[in-house]
């Protein structure tokens, strides 16, 4: 057994359907990239563009989505040699997979998909007479497509949110129903690695960071829009010399997020002491601007040079052909769609 294979491989995707945010940095780009970085760990991080059209049909809007993502997490340190970092478009045996998976797939699992059962909720309450109505087939085999990015390359954690656990139980479910009918071990059965500790950072009105919401602040916007937004972020009526309450305050938890410890317990005495909230907002700025200077500067470097993104996407695409195109002509074998010679 060689060493890459001995080492315990993580997948992780990114849909290129927004510009990246405070909230996805410290929910899953952070650990993430501190992952890549782990030489016990072969990582993989692709830019989930086939799942981008299922919501989003404006082309120029998933163009510039995989540009900006792609240099947002090079530009933050993502550690290219090590893991393996991808577009899922420029891999054709994912597709071809989840063919392959959906032909083995009850349609009564994928009816049990939340996303799919919300749309259909969704109609119900508007009285629609088609509880389909507007649901897509990307929509509804999505969870199959999924399977097909993790059991291609047999990854055997998936870091996911709670909402996303249940399509890793579908995966497990059709590699052990693939398994069982073409009577070998051709996938890992994958488990979920859901952060039950995980942050999730409030945006500008104190609701989940999100752009479903239009409350975010984008990661590398300028430092004069940075400083608006900062300013913008909802706080109370109390004033200055006041005590308030930190662990109520969306301020403190985006500072604590991207603080240190003793930093974190100096904000808090300051929160105590009553500190006003427009010193607290000029703190908080300050930090955040100082914090993503560099990778700002590193970001806008490799955005006017898309031809060094375009490189290293294909140059992990390469590696990750390398594992998907032999593991797909077994497959094809097994399946009876082998050459005759």
């Amino acid at each position: 057994m060689s060493a890459a294979s001995e080492k315990t491989r993580v997948l992780t995707g990114i849909t290129t359907t927004g510009t990246p945010h405070l909230g996805n940095y410290v929910g899953a780009i952070k650990p993430a990239i501190e992952a890549s970085r782990d030489p016990g760990v072969q990582s993989y991080y692709f830019l989930a563009d086939l799942h981008a059209l299922i919501k989003c049909q404006d082309p120029k809007r998933v163009q510039a989505s995989r540009l900006e993502i792609a240099a947002t997490w090079m530009a933050l340190g993502l550690d290219t040699d090590n893991a393996i970092f991808y577009r899922q478009s420029d891999i054709p045996e994912i597709p071809e997979l989840a063919w392959m998976l959906s032909c083995i797939c009850a349609k009564g699992l994928m009816n049990r998909a939340h996303a799919y059962k919300a749309a259909v909720a969704d109609n119900e309450a508007a009285d629609d007479q088609d509880p389909d109505k507007g649901i897509t087939m990307g929509l509804f085999g999505y969870p199959v497509l999924m399977a097909a990015d993790i059991l291609m390359f047999n990854a055997s954690r998936v870091p996911v949110g709670r909402d996303q656990a249940q399509h890793i139980e579908m995966a497990r479910d059709m590699a052990g129903r693939f398994n069982h009918l073409y009577k070998g071990q051709y996938f890992t059965l994958p488990e979920a690695v859901v952060d039950e500790e995980g942050e999730l950072l409030r945006g500008l009105d104190g609701r989940k960071m999100s752009k479903s919401y239009n409350n975010t602040i984008p990661l590398f916007v300028s430092e004069k829009k940075l400083l608006k937004l900062v300013r913008k972020i909802k706080t109370n009526s109390l004033e200055p010399g006041e005590p308030k309450d930190p662990d109520a305050c969306t301020l403190f938890q985006i500072y604590s997020a991207f603080a240190s410890a003793e930093e974190v317990v100096a904000m808090r005495e300051e929160y105590a002491n009553g500190i006003g909230w427009g010193e607290a907002k000029n703190r908080v700025f300050e930090y955040l601007n100082e914090h993503l200077r560099e990778p700002r500067e590193r970001y806008q470097a490799l955005l006017e040079d898309p031809g060094h993104i375009e490189r290293v996407l294909l140059k992990g695409a390469e590696r990750a052909r390398a594992e998907a195109a032999p593991l797909m002509d077994r497959l094809r074998q097994v399946a009876g769609l082998g050459r005759f010679v």
